[in-house]
């Protein structure tokens, strides 16, 4: 098995679905291998186990969070390249299979592959490739987007792999930040490109905003506890920071931040069991390097 293509959802049954139609129509199934972890929900994304029969599939009666359930699928991928999809994007070329083993053999110090990442509903493929720089474009960069990337099996198992004390939104920074310390590189290219097929007026209307700033909040803060040999300094910026730019100018977002400290106050034990503090040099690479491209 050459490749894994592993996707965790939940009661999302229409994305998913488009996304299976489009792998299938791109791969070989019986040389790459597509695992799919429904994590939860009330939803009846199990009637699609049947239209999509080669498809290993893993179904949780409760929820566990995206990066626990990330975190549970990859052990179980047989490839020697894992490439992650979110269940709402899709590659958009036909051979990104080939473009990814070909970037992995030319670049051997490289662990993860970054794709570009095109935000947006289009009607055809086409119109989303359309928006792509005509020109090849691959740098170094400090992670990547849980949307797309290919990452080899062997770099990420050196790893502790998606963190199961991240339960959504700052999983993919703690891989990145483990790759870096094991001297890999985070490689971004444009030469495979996916399209999210996110509506982000609709997502705003929707709350989807605060949601994310409380995750991000609660997640960011473990991530310098976990990581930071001293992360006082960093702890409280972050709390001022969001204290002063979010909490204080909207009810909703101050609301958002009172759970975000609950949450942590209460999880504190928890995640000090964690803590595995690297390098301040790993950490000042992974600040010079520059953020992947995302539209």
């Amino acid at each position: 098995m050459q490749a894994s293509i592993v996707i965790v959802t939940k009661n999302r049954k229409s994305e998913l679905d488009f996304t299976l139609e489009r792998l299938y129509n791109l791969i070989d199934t019986t040389q790459v291998e597509i695992l799919v972890l429904v994590d939860g929900g009330e939803d009846d994304t199990s009637l699609l186990e049947g239209k999509y029969s080669a498809v290993h599939w893993t179904f949780l009666n409760k929820s566990v969070g995206a990066s626990k359930a990330r975190h549970m699928l990859y052990k179980q991928a047989k490839g020697s390249v894992l490439i992650g999809f979110d269940d709402d994007a899709h590659p958009l070329q036909a051979d990104f299979i080939k473009i990814i083993s070909d970037l992995f053999k030319t670049n051997p110090k490289v662990g993860i592959l970054a794709f570009q990442e095109i935000k947006g509903v289009f009607k055809l493929d086409a119109e989303a490739l359309a928006t792509k720089p005509k020109q090849d474009l691959q740098f170094l960069c400090s992670e990547f987007v849980g949307c797309g990337f290919a990452i080899k099996k062997e770099t990420y198992f050196k790893t502790r792999g998606f963190p199961d004390w991240v339960d959504i939104y700052g999983e993919e920074s703690c891989v990145s930040l483990e790759v870096l310390a094991n001297n890999e590189k985070i490689l971004y290219t444009n030469a495979v490109s996916v399209n999210h097929r996110v509506d982000m007026i609709a997502r705003k209307k929707a709350g989807h905003n605060y949601f994310r700033f409380e995750k991000q909040l609660q997640n960011t803060f473990y991530y310098y506890l976990v990581y930071y040999r001293y992360p006082s300094v960093k702890l409280l910026k972050l709390l001022y920071h969001n204290f002063r730019k979010y909490a204080l100018k909207d009810f909703t977002f101050f609301k958002a931040y009172v759970r975000a400290i609950a949450t942590i106050i209460l999880n504190l034990p928890k995640i000090l069991k964690y803590r595995q503090p690297v390098s301040q040099s790993c950490i000042a690479l992974k600040n010079s390097l520059p953020s992947p491209i995302f539209h």
